[in-house]
């Protein structure tokens, strides 16, 4: 992968070291020329990147909670499990899954190639999804799931990872949430299909409809995978369809935005020590518990169509009551992230689902009627509002340089996906139909996210006063803070004074 966003050309170099304080000072946001380049890019980006990655996403989520449907289409009692052994199933695909994340990232960021990379492993996970098809026994599907984690792992860090090389923090919120409607889709979708299956290929050709759903939805997988080798494009140094002014203005305008350009130091050791860094500030963990906590909250996700049933009717309603509530979100969380990225605010926008939520977990609890109930979903869901807000947020918060990260993101996502490890062990059939400690532990996982969220506001609080302090050139630097502004006066082949004035525009969005 090639970062370099160095001048070469010294002539120029040369020049921008004897520009004026008026000159250095529009070095900081793009020329009208240049802006109307970068609605050229933002436009081909919207076009063919999100498409895809959004495509993916949905065959991700369709692929790993399609266990939850078979469940219901007779997985359980065709291959001789207990509630116990089902659930062990349903959570070892994230032992996989957090194994493979920081490893996969720091591989990513190093290779380079997310086409191929991110291509290979949808295909493989499309044939591991195909392959649970033809499993016997409880053995088998362990096993199944295992891997399944294992091959899904590199996706979703990565893809977070990816498109914060292509959209500034500005524009991150709304595009996490139209990305992540992959998934939202997929719980409406992926459960209509789902139902199809039941009501039409049940025993057709000897095969039970839960073998029929992992065969059809693996097969549309890997087709997806081979399409994103083939289509996706790697980054904007890269990409062919891009002209030399569109590369130019598509690194520059991140490099802006975090003063500081966005490269990694050469070698092997630039990783090791992106991990290093990510290891080592506080909002890493902090998003990640905050993370957790969501994901935690979220569960229920993979029992929605148990919960459905407790509604009273039958299998194939239970799988169709599913999606309203999915493609509710999908409209709302767009309009949230949206407004997100208008009021430039990250804080607000998580934490106000989380009173709305817990009113859901609260009347799930608490009532017996079909309108409370089934309503109640509709105020869980809220919480998948809160997913697209915290994904941009890690990347206005660990803004640079890409090997941090990536580190960071694929910690992160391992931290946060770990509750889907025990969680799966809260909804017992014997709590059934009100599943009060399934709730309560959902309640309690989104107060917690909600202390993560405080503590990480005022910290970047903090962080803000220290860079309005840098901002202030009368103030004497730390040799530290000299030398950052010494590697970005390099790149940009300026002085440190003028350095020093473009750090004036950056500041952590709360």
């Amino acid at each position: 992968m090639d970062n370099n966003t160095e001048i070469t050309d010294h002539e120029a170099m040369g020049e921008k070291a004897n520009m004026t304080h008026e000159e250095v000072a529009q070095m900081a946001e793009l020329t009208p020329e240049e802006k109307i380049v970068e609605h050229k890019l933002r436009r081909r980006i919207d076009c063919l990147i999100m498409p895809l990655v959004i495509l993916v996403y949905l065959m991700n989520y369709i692929d790993r909670n399609n266990y939850a449907a078979a469940k219901l289409q007779g997985l359980q009692e065709d291959l001789h499990i207990n509630d116990q052994q089902y659930q062990t199933g349903l959570s070892i695909l994230f032992v996989g899954y957090i194994l493979m994340q920081v490893p996969s990232n720091l591989l990513l960021n190093y290779m380079g190639k997310p086409s191929l990379y991110l291509g290979f492993f949808t295909t493989a996970w499309g044939l591991v999804s195909t392959v649970t098809s033809q499993v016997k026994g409880y053995g088998g599907i362990v096993a199944c799931r295992f891997i399944l984690g294992l091959v899904e792992a590199p996706f979703f860090a990565g893809v977070l990872f990816y498109l914060s090389k292509w959209y500034t923090k500005k524009e991150l919120a709304l595009r996490m949430s139209i990305f992540y409607s992959g998934s939202l889709l997929s719980g409406a979708f992926g459960n209509l299909i789902a139902a199809g299956i039941l009501n039409g290929l049940q025993g057709h050709r000897g095969i039970a409809a839960w073998q029929w759903l992992y065969i059809i939805e693996g097969s549309i997988t890997m087709v997806v995978g081979l399409t994103v080798a083939v289509l996706l494009p790697d980054f904007p140094d890269t990409w062919k369809l891009l002209s030399p002014e569109m590369k130019h203005v598509a690194n520059r305008r991140l490099a802006i935005e975090a003063a500081e350009a966005d490269i990694d130091e050469a070698g092997k050791m630039s990783q090791v020590k992106g991990l290093k860094l990510a290891f080592s500030d506080i909002k890493t963990y902090a998003l990640a518990i905050a993370y957790m906590s969501i994901t935690g909250a979220s569960g229920f996700q993979n029992y929605f169509p148990t919960l459905t049933k407790t509604l009273g009717y039958n299998k194939i309603v239970s799988l169709l009551l599913v999606a309203p509530p999915y493609l509710f979100m999908v409209v709302y969380s767009l309009a949230h992230s949206y407004m997100s990225d208008r009021l430039g605010s990250r804080f607000w926008f998580f934490v106000y689902p989380i009173p709305i939520t817990i009113v859901g977990f609260v009347i799930f609890m608490a009532t017996d009627g079909f309108g409370p109930r089934y309503f109640s979903f509709f105020l869980m869901i809220f919480v998948f509002a809160q997913n697209g807000t915290v994904f941009s947020w890690i990347a206005n918060a660990i803004p640079r340089p890409p090997a941090k990260r990536a580190a960071a993101y694929a910690f992160i996502n391992s931290v946060g996906n770990s509750a889907s490890i025990w969680t799966p062990y809260t909804y017992r059939n014997q709590d059934g139909p009100y599943y009060r400690p399934a709730m309560a532990t959902c309640i309690g996982l989104q107060v917690l996210g909600g202390v993560m969220a405080v503590l990480l506001y005022f910290h970047l609080q903090t962080l803000n006063k220290r860079l309005d302090r840098l901002a202030d050139e009368d103030v004497t630097l730390t040799a530290k803070e000299l030398k950052r502004l010494q590697k970005t006066a390099d790149l940009e082949g300026i002085d440190l004074a003028a350095a020093r004035r473009l750090q004036k525009r950056f500041r952590y969005m709360v």
